[in-house]
């Protein structure tokens, strides 16, 4: 085979004549005017319909501002809790620090929190739902949750070389499927200063917020695969966006800009090198300081924050058009089409908890760190990530409190507020308090970039002799099953009727409305025992819990698994066994050649994934003769929760749609 390639090369003696004599990108902003507190970005292409070019909507790309925030405000971020009545409480030091966030000693200081806030998989996580409006009409119907769908797509469609090449471009990285924990909902009743809860219950619901990848130990170890030992696809994602101009890179313990040494000073870069480049960096990062006036016996000392901590990152996160929709995929050049994308965004807010021992001089023990509520306008996933507080992790620094007095009989608590929100401003209204909260130092809007063609006259007569071309892509419907028990069957009608239906996919989630809420009366958290989450959440807005945007919820499968279209089995046989469904549905969906071909294929789930922590259900329904597509047809699921857990279950139905346009026009035909 190799000598035919030889001789075949050595044939190719001519160049080939140019398609196209010049090829342009054009960016336009949105239509919010750098407001996304409605949760939505709007984009219309009218200044590229009039420009007399070739639009390739294929290769567009939009290019959407995010800001992280992690913070706590000046009133009420710090409580010491006097729980001994007869003991008064006496401060000799009235200033404590607070975080020690941007006073790093040392390369391997523990008040560094570089890591402590990340992402969930992929960048397109920020959009909740898309519509588009092509030439008036619309073409591309609102479908909440169509970022599950997508990831999906992107998870068994992309290679580990994509990874390599645009994984940093996409803000994608999956996690790894066996790092996954469990913290079960708290028991009940009150606790008590002195009381440790212990690691079981340290965060709540599934956790795989680890980034200390270290080497796992085997000797006198249970079958535990990876359990905490780090997650490396969070890590990869957080590298990306995370750069510190003042972080040590030196041998020296030399900061590269303003460094400890005037050796070091300024060898590389300063803040401008990321301002002016919009390079995704940290563009905030403050410590906080704190004052502890003495209380008489019973009563808790007043605590005031002198200095907010605060820490933010500015991401310019990178959505391709194809990614978002399969519309964009199958776009032919387009010119003089007028088109409107309205994009719903997921912007999330998350409250966290944290909880200490009694308070002494130096560090304090940490014993939870919980979250206590998330809010997302739109009921979408939170695509932002919180790194473990226990050791090694990038989290330890949040965690980490320490006073250099002791407070007799006292324990802490202390409130965090976590943002992700698209454009320049953190739209959380506590957050927005903080005095050294700032703007973001990228972008302020939304951009849409697309490529413009200009034609070789010769080619664009031969292109333009048939000028009506058919798109044929597919849409996605979306439905849920919720709560079924564990061992509890489905049998569930999806819908009545979808003509041309190509595929059905199950993403299994821990139910959010099985069991009922733990309430610990000191500290007020009311856990979901199904979950071990906050009651009444669902699991994919956990910033511990990186499900919905990848991973569903770990070990959750299906046994008598089967589809009916229009009454009729799309599985032979009922489906038992995980490898049935792996082997003879998942594997090859979606990837190069279908994994027919060994050495040339695509795709990220393997066995493992699937078995562990990408439990997805998939089945290609959209064999059918060509006089059946037009006809509307039932989907219904049938099968039993295998999992200990009750599980609701997202639905995605893919059918084909199809439009005729002009090209030269965009007029649809």
């Amino acid at each position: 085979m190799c000598d035919k390639l030889v001789f075949d090369l050595s044939q190719e003696v001519e160049g080939s004549p140019n398609v196209f004599v010049r090829k342009d990108w054009i960016n336009i902003l949105d239509n919010q005017n750098q407001n996304y507190s409605n949760n939505q970005s709007i984009i219309d292409t009218s200044q590229l319909s009039n420009s007399n070019k070739y639009m390739s909507y294929r290769e567009s790309y939009l290019a959407i501002p995010l800001l992280l925030t992690i913070g706590m405000p000046t009133s009420g971020g710090i409580v010491i809790d006097n729980d001994a009545t007869s003991t008064s409480v006496a401060v000799t030091n009235g200033n404590q620090p607070l975080g020690k966030w941007n006073t790093e000693t040392s390369p391997t200081s523990t008040g560094n929190i570089d890591n402590a806030i990340g992402l969930k998989n992929w960048f397109g996580q920020i959009i909740h739902s898309f519509t588009l409006d092509y030439n008036g009409s619309t073409c591309v119907q609102q479908t909440p949750y169509i970022n599950m769908w997508n990831t999906f797509k992107l998870m068994t469609s992309l290679s580990y070389q994509d990874l390599l090449s645009q994984g940093g471009q996409i803000g994608f990285y999956p996690d790894d499927a066996a790092s996954f924990q469990f913290y079960p909902a708290l028991a009940g009743g009150a606790l008590t200063a002195t009381t440790v809860v212990g690691t079981d219950s340290l965060m709540n619901g599934v956790a795989n917020n680890t980034d200390y990848v270290g080497i796992q130990k085997v000797t006198a170890r249970g079958n535990a695969y990876e359990s905490g030992n780090g997650n490396n696809g969070y890590l990869q994602r957080k590298n990306l966006i995370n750069f510190d101009s003042h972080s040590y890179m030196c041998t020296s313990d030399a900061y590269l800009e303003g460094g400890v040494t005037a050796t070091y000073s300024n060898t590389f870069l300063s803040d401008s090198f990321s301002k002016s480049l919009w390079k995704s960096y940290i563009s905030t990062k403050q410590s906080g300081n704190i004052a502890i006036a003495a209380a008489a016996a019973g009563a808790d000392p007043v605590v005031t924050i002198a200095t907010a901590p605060v820490l933010q990152i500015s991401v310019m996160s990178i959505v391709k058009l194809k990614h978002v929709h399969s519309f964009f995929n199958m776009c032919p050049l387009l010119k003089g089409v007028f088109m409107k994308l309205t994009l719903n965004l997921n912007n999330t807010s998350s409250t966290l908890l944290t909880t200490y021992g009694t308070v002494g001089a130096g560090a304090v023990a940490l014993q939870n760190f919980h979250v206590t509520s998330v809010s997302n306008a739109i009921g979408g996933v939170n695509p932002m990530m919180i790194t473990a507080p226990t050791t090694n992790n990038g989290g330890a620094g949040l965690g980490a409190l320490s006073f250099t007095t002791a407070v007799a009989g006292a324990s802490v608590k202390a409130t965090y507020y976590t943002n992700i929100s698209v454009g320049s401003r953190c739209l959380d209204q506590t957050l927005a308090t903080i005095t050294n909260n700032s703007t973001g130092q990228l972008a302020n809007s939304v951009y849409l970039y697309v490529p413009a063609y200009t034609f070789n006259p010769p080619f664009e007569q031969a292109i333009l002799s048939s000028p009506v071309k058919q798109i044929n892509y597919t849409d996605v419907y979306q439905y849920q099953i919720i709560n079924v028990p564990s061992d509890g069957m489905i049998n569930q009608l999806i819908t009545n009727g979808i003509a041309n239906i190509k595929s059905i996919l199950i993403l299994p989630y821990l139910s959010s409305s099985a069991g009922s809420s733990v309430t610990c009366t000191k500290t007020g958290f009311g856990n979901n025992t199904n979950t071990g989450f906050i009651q009444g959440y669902p699991v994919y807005q956990s910033p511990f819990d990186p499900a919905g945007c990848g991973p569903t919820s770990p070990l959750a499968h299906i046994t008598n698994f089967n589809v009916q279209i229009s009454g009729q089995n799309a599985i032979y046989n009922l489906q038992k066994y995980n490898f049935e469904q792996f082997n003879n549905q998942l594997y090859g969906q979606n990837a190069v050649n279908g994994g027919l071909t060994d050495g040339l294929t695509s795709g990220l789930v393997g066995r493992q994934e699937f078995d562990m922590n990408y439990c997805y259900y998939y089945v290609n329904v959209e064999r059918m003769l060509p006089v059946e597509m037009g006809v509307p047809k039932s989907v219904q699921i049938v099968g039993q929760n295998k999992s200990v857990k009750a599980m609701d279950y997202f639905v995605f139905v893919e059918y084909g749609v199809k439009i005729s346009i002009d090209i030269l026009t965009g007029a649809r035909v």
